[in-house]
């Protein structure tokens, strides 16, 4: 699916004006098309946070949360909306579709060339002022943090200060499970796509990756200095346990594990207790 190197920033950002709900005294959030390296336009929200409105103090002095969502998802399904409004508390947040969901263009490359979304997402988290951005992403999300953080580490506007994998896959092309074997119909398959497009609003390339993109596992030792979560339900149907037992021993002393009891898979086996620690523990590490 590649056809270019992933790992550039962004380029021209197109923004919608914002907009306002009446008798309500916060700020309705900021809803913007980005413009990737490659020329994908990707919708995406910012919300300055609830500690703006607690504290009485600047935005741009708490960090921002850029959040990637999984696989089928979007910047307006539910799970991703609890997700931004339990991280509100604890700075702003930017929410995004990938591209080839929701509202935003091309087509999905299944966490190939979607480093280039969160790359734009990232570098419109700083132009808008803020100086710490943390990157919180949920399975294929959860790969794509990681690759943009080992790609994108060295860049000004596009690096992350600190990185949370939630579910991730150690490795691509996995099918040990149920879902991933459904997964990977759905990917692969004509049939497959046809339901993307029309049962889960998902458009997905019908080309195979060439080349083979950088696999988390890979991509893990590249992050270091920058402080590395991976968190991983013990009960995930998509992803077994050694998944994140390989990313974390490739993490050595710069990562942490978070191995969830009775926790699924993703956003939505992600409870609020979790992310509110998710939250405590990027405040405390993104500098």
């Amino acid at each position: 699916m590649s056809n270019g190197p992933a790992g550039h920033a962004a380029r021209s950002l197109t923004v919608r004006p914002k907009y306002e709900t009446p008798g309500v005294s916060r700020p309705a959030p900021l809803r913007t098309f980005l413009r990737t390296a490659d020329g994908v336009t990707i919708d995406a929200v910012y919300d300055p946070g609830d500690v703006v409105y607690e504290t009485f103090t600047a935005p741009f002095g708490h960090p921002v949360f850029v959040v990637a969502h999984g696989f089928t998802g979007d910047a307006d399904r539910p799970h991703v909306r609890r997700v931004a409004r339990t991280l509100a508390r604890y700075g702003a947040v930017v929410t995004f579709s990938f591209r080839g969901h929701g509202a935003s263009g091309g087509r999905s490359t299944v966490g190939d060339r979607e480093v280039l979304d969160l790359a734009a997402a990232v570098t419109w988290a700083r132009r808008l002022g803020h100086a710490r951005v943390v990157t919180v992403g949920f399975s294929m999300g959860g790969s794509v943090v990681l690759r943009h953080a080992a790609l994108h580490g060295g860049e000004r506007e596009g690096r992350t200060d600190a990185v949370v994998s939630v579910s991730a896959p150690a490795r691509w092309y996995y099918r040990g499970t149920a879902p991933m074997r459904r997964v990977h119909w759905l990917v692969t398959r004509p049939a497959g796509r046809l339901v993307g497009r029309y049962g889960f609003r998902t458009r997905i390339h019908h080309r195979d990756w060439n080349p083979v993109p950088l696999s988390p596992v890979e991509a893990v030792p590249r992050i270091a200095p920058t402080p590395l979560l991976i968190v991983h339900g013990d009960r995930d149907g998509y992803f077994p346990v050694d998944h994140p037992h390989m990313l974390a021993a490739a993490a050595g002393d710069h990562g942490e594990l978070w191995l969830e009891p009775g926790m699924g898979h993703a956003e939505h086996a992600a409870t609020d207790e979790l992310l509110a620690r998710i939250g405590d523990w990027a405040v405390g590490r993104a500098g």
